[in-house]
């Protein structure tokens, strides 16, 4: 009980999940409309609670960490988590796209992987994110958290009570969906 009441206060005392550049929190705003190539991945994120994961294919750590997403994912359904939508956006840099593969073999089906365009818009700038950030979005496509390291460290418990937060709780206000 007193590790649970830790992390939620953790939770709570992190701006807003402690990746956030200095200025204006975009918490509990809609995130900004984004495409890769024509597919908007956000687009029927909404009744779901939604997972989008900034990772490196050409990072070894980056690699592990989508491995244990996919753990995750599969542990929070056995608890009866269901309906989370999970995206991975790779990095835009010619390494990554390189690799692009190897990232792609780390998580089933169940999880999508985008590969962004070298010479197209840069998703991770759009959505303020960095490496191994992870941004929770509630059924509404409001942003919950924004979790960057080292409280994104999968090995931690930090992004798993963010998204069953965003599950359980209407931490943006009234949500209809």
């Amino acid at each position: 009980m007193w590790r649970s009441l830790g992390l939620a206060l953790a939770l709570c005392l992190l701006p807003y999940g402690g990746a956030e550049s200095q200025g204006q929190s975009s918490a509990c705003y809609k995130a900004p409309e984004w495409y890769i190539g024509d597919q908007n991945p956000m687009l029927n994120s909404e009744g779901k609670v939604t997972v989008v994961a900034l990772l490196q294919a050409s990072c070894y750590l980056c690699l592990l960490q989508a491995s244990r997403l996919e753990d995750l994912r599969i542990k929070l359904e056995s608890q009866g988590y269901f309906n989370i939508s999970y995206i991975v956006v790779n990095h835009q840099g010619s390494p990554s796209q390189l690799k692009h593969s190897h990232l792609k073999k780390q998580v089933s089906e169940h999880i999508a992987v985008y590969r962004q365009e070298e010479d197209g818009i840069d998703v991770w700038t759009l959505l303020n994110g960095n490496k191994d950030d992870f941004l929770i979005y509630d059924r509404c496509g409001r942003l919950v958290y924004h979790l960057g390291l080292p409280y994104s460290f999968l090995t931690f418990p930090y992004v798993e009570e963010a998204i069953k937060i965003a599950y359980c709780e209407e931490r943006c206000g009234n949500c209809n969906l």
